[in-house]
């Protein structure tokens, strides 16, 4: 992965680290913009880096790396302050591309898991009434589109994507765009 991430012009790659507690000192040595982690490492795994980083208060983006195609893996990375998740099987250029999508602030999540995990608890009266449009751009939001790319499939301006993500928020509790979609996908308002 170090070699093909250093083959990209966009890319600048500063450290590498083979255990967990590594990776933490390396990141707040180095504050990268971005943070590439397995989610299982020796020591501290890649979701309580970023759980630790956003206590912190970092501003470095971290993309869980991973194997395991697990709901509860991804909503606890979401809820951890995660902006990505993305499986080991992907092709490289979807590497890239969820690297490209979080450094430019969105959310991304690996296609393969966010359509593998709509099937999740029935939705109850106590769940919050997001409207049809807020629950379609959540799910677009999932698979990892820029609010300029819903806006292009949807034929609506990116205001009106981002009112529709500030109001699905508010109704989810949401402090971020990350936790609305992990909440949404937890409590299957999306699919």
């Amino acid at each position: 992965m170090a070699q093909f991430l250093q083959g990209e012009d966009d890319v600048e790659l500063v450290g590498r680290a083979y255990d967990g507690e590594h990776a933490l000192a390396l990141i707040e040595e180095k504050q990268p913009d971005l943070a590439l982690l397995d989610i299982r490492m020796p020591g501290i795994g890649g979701i309580e880096i970023a759980r630790r980083l956003v206590a912190h208060g970092s501003t470095t983006r971290v993309i869980v790396y991973t194997g395991y195609a697990e709901r509860s893996l991804l909503l606890e990375a979401l809820d951890a302050g995660a902006r990505g998740f993305l499986l080991k099987e992907a092709p490289l250029l979807d590497v890239m591309r969820a690297i490209r999508i979080v450094s430019a602030g969105e959310t991304y999540i690996d296609p393969a898991l966010a359509s593998s995990i709509a099937g999740g608890a029935q939705t109850s009266e106590a769940q919050p009434a997001l409207t049809k449009r807020e629950r379609e751009i959540l799910r677009l939001l999932a698979e990892g589109m820029r609010n300029d790319q819903i806006a292009l499939r949807l034929s609506i301006s990116p205001l009106t994507v981002r009112t529709h993500v500030k109001n699905a928020m508010e109704k989810l509790g949401a402090d971020t765009r990350a936790q609305a979609v992990a909440l949404a996908l937890r409590d299957s308002l999306i699919a």
